[in-house]
């Protein structure tokens, strides 16, 4: 039996998924590696992290399948987006990565707004710290000898990419977050690259995300035992990944992902709106189709902190088990899930979160779910700008991540949004969206669609209650009054030093 390999490089680990030419899942293997954290908002890797995982999964995977180095045929990528990887003439790497949860780009963000309306003409995308631009910009200021013998950028995905073929090359999905593609033309934008003093030759060559990077290299093929000469494929960003792993296909349905972060993701056929860098706006993996999504920065983080700070002893089942009894609103008690502060639609480093209307008839169950409720009326309100500015009408919500494991919070989801919300039947995330660029790159399926098919079902549906529906509609309003009413509390708390310098956004 043929297999293909999906990796998912995730921040803390390296997800394999074997798929077989049938379509099933057969094994899947995970290794973990640290953050480097040397100061308050820094956040690096060392891309040697992802080569030793990679090894440890492909070696792992191979003694658990017997015919796994027979009949490997492909490997392709998902991958963390923006961060950044440096590397010489030679191919060396010259500093640990940067990542995209690195924040230390305020300043260099501030520039590049400067020149705000380009941008937005250019990449559709508004300058923030997570992206690649900024990273690179700060190099050049802080580490100029480091800058001086740079000949290469890359991402993370494309450095493993690289390590299995010596071949320099991104996707367009994983371009498209580095404010430096121009989302017109898909080419690497001139402007920008003359703008900020980056040679066109040191970005990497641009792909399809299931077009051919080359074949694994003689000794890596001699080293793991493959029989076969694998080929390796372009791969795509991981929301990408995750996205096309929903079977979602049309403009009409969304995407909402809830794990630490959360997001509210759905298809765009072209990029002529004016986004105004109000959402993310990307190239998806399937080819011509594009993604317009919002960003909760703290979705299921939020209801992690809350549980270890007030029911550290109650799993996330048994915290949420009571939810359904506590009417919708939560008696009148309302969350908004900023605690470290708010990527859509506010782009607000300083708000931080907040309990409104707390009264001595709450108890634990109406914390919990005003947690759960102000988590999906954040995720709401990139579904809402994302109707706004596309003039789409969204008639469904595929669910993935934490916020799909539990029932009650999926149907709070289909109240809350107003939309019907299914799960799917298998959720391996952006690995399984890997493995199936793999099979679409040697030609296992027709097209994306016949993949999807063939390998995406759903389980759970979820209607929304009338009544309830109603209900959370006026509620909403009010929620989306708290930020304008709190956010010049939360600067004036940060600038007069009452919050302690190490929590700042």
């Amino acid at each position: 039996m043929s297999y293909v390999l999906g990796i998912d490089l995730g921040t803390s680990s390296l997800k394999g998924l074997v798929l077989n030419k049938n379509g099933e899942i057969v094994e899947t293997e995970q290794y973990s590696y640290p953050l480097i954290q040397e100061k308050i908002g820094y956040s690096e890797q060392n891309p040697k992290f992802w080569v030793e995982a990679l090894e440890n999964v492909i070696n792992n995977l191979s003694s658990k399948i017997s015919d796994f180095t027979e009949n490997l045929e492909g490997i392709s990528f998902s991958g963390q987006m923006h961060s950044l990887v440096l590397l010489d003439k030679c191919g060396k790497v010259l500093r640990n990565a940067i990542l995209w949860n690195d924040v230390r780009t305020t300043a260099e963000c501030n520039e590049i707004m400067k020149d705000s309306l380009k941008l937005f003409e250019i990449t559709k995308n508004r300058a923030l710290e997570g992206f690649t631009l900024p990273k690179i910009m700060w190099v050049q200021k802080n580490e100029k000898e480091i800058w001086d013998n740079v000949r290469h950028i890359l991402l993370p995905k494309d450095y493993l990419s690289f390590w299995l073929t010596g071949e320099y090359v991104t996707d367009y999905s994983d371009a498209s977050g580095t404010l430096l593609l121009d989302l017109n033309k898909n080419e690497w934008s001139s402007y920008q690259l003359e703008k900020y003093d980056i040679p066109k030759e040191y970005m990497p060559k641009l792909l399809g995300s299931y077009e051919l990077v080359g074949t694994i290299k003689a000794e890596l093929k001699t080293k793991f035992n493959f029989k076969k000469n694998i080929k390796i494929f372009a791969g795509g960003a991981d929301n990408a990944c995750a996205a096309l792993t929903t079977g979602i296909y049309d403009e009409n349905k969304a995407m909402v992902s809830i794990g630490t972060s959360g997001v509210f993701l759905t298809l765009e056929n072209n990029v002529d709106k004016e986004y105004n860098g109000k959402l993310h706006v990307f190239n998806h993996v399937i080819k011509g189709l594009y993604y317009s999504m919002g960003v909760t920065l703290s979705a299921g983080h939020s209801l992690e902190w809350f549980r270890k700070t007030f029911a550290k002893n109650s799993n996330f089942n048994e915290l949420l088990e009571k939810i359904d009894e506590i009417p919708a609103g939560s008696n009148g008690l309302l969350f908004t899930p900023y605690i470290v502060g708010e990527r859509t639609p506010h782009i607000d480093a300083n708000i931080r979160g907040s309990f409104i209307g707390i009264d001595t008839s709450h108890n634990l169950n109406h914390f919990t779910k005003s947690v759960v409720e102000g988590i999906t009326f954040s995720l709401k309100d990139s579904q809402e700008l994302i109707n706004e500015i596309t003039n789409k009408k969204i008639n469904e919500v595929i669910s993935i991540g934490g916020g799909a494991k539990n029932k009650k919070w999926l149907q709070l989801q289909a109240d809350i949004f107003g939309l019907n919300v299914k799960t799917v039947s298998v959720e391996q995330g952006p690995s399984l969206g890997a493995a199936m660029l793999s099979a679409l790159g040697l030609s296992w399926y027709k097209n994306e669609r016949e993949c999807i098919k063939s390998l995406i079902n759903y389980s759970n549906s979820y209607t929304p209650d009338n009544d309830k529906k109603e209900k959370y509609k006026n509620i909403y309003g009010i929620y989306k009054k708290i930020y304008d009413n709190t956010n010049l509390i939360c600067k004036e708390i940060n600038n007069k030093g009452v919050r302690n310098g190490n929590n700042k956004g």
